[in-house]
């Protein structure tokens, strides 16, 4: 007997704007196995299409969600853009664990999160201890499924979003492949969109915690 065709889902984005939220929007518009696409934002993607239903929300006082099977995370920030460690923070972690909770609670039992390289909640450095704080609450959630992406410099068209080009990325950019046969692979630059196929390949099927390194996305 055949093995019975994988059920249609109903995936949940929180992120859609970003780099890698951006790709994953796409891939996720793509499978013909999702029905709808939720998403949510400060402001709404500049995408239409027939499966996406846009939502643009606050993510301090989070609305009740509809119901999901799958979410993804992709907020994300950097302390120069938010203005301070506290504001980056509310974004980064506040706003992630506030859609995850939320999420859950609205059905989905499988979660993806673009997190970052030198993820560590015991990190002396802030943005890695932050990255690591959400992590461990994540963690702690108990969805049926959880995959926490780690990319190293993220390389993608920055001015199609309508954000500054970042000098430092443009650089390491170069750098990695100029040197990419001696860098070891998890820490060569990553193109946003393979960290989203990962993530997309990996969430539906997910058991237990994931963690997808670098080297392993590319």
């Amino acid at each position: 007997m055949d093995p019975s065709p994988p059920a249609p889902r109903t995936a949940l984005l929180a992120g859609a704007t970003g780099l890698v939220g951006r790709e994953i929007l796409q891939g996720l518009l793509a499978d013909e196995k999702v029905t709808v696409v939720h998403v949510l934002g400060r402001r709404p993607p500049a995408l239409r299409h027939p499966k996406l239903l846009s939502q643009v929300v606050d993510f301090a006082a989070l609305p009740a969600l509809p119901a999901v099977d799958e979410a993804y995370l992709a907020l994300g920030t950097t302390i120069k853009v938010a203005g301070s460690q506290s504001a980056f923070r509310a974004v980064d972690f506040d706003a992630n664990l506030a859609v995850a909770v939320a999420a859950q609670v609205a059905g989905a039992r499988k979660l993806g999160l673009v997190s970052a390289m030198g993820a560590d909640a015991r990190s002396r450095v802030f943005y890695s201890r932050t990255k690591g704080e959400l992590e461990e609450a994540l963690s702690g959630l108990g969805y049926e499924g959880l995959v926490i992406a780690r990319p190293s410099l993220l390389v993608g068209d920055r001015e199609a979003l309508g954000q500054p080009e970042r000098l430092g990325e443009r650089i390491g950019e170069q750098v990695s492949r100029w040197l990419r046969p001696v860098i070891p692979a998890n820490y060569r630059a990553i193109r946003a969109q393979d960290v989203a196929k990962a993530l997309l390949r990996a969430v539906p099927t997910s058991r237990g915690k994931q963690v997808l390194l670098s080297g392993a996305m590319q």
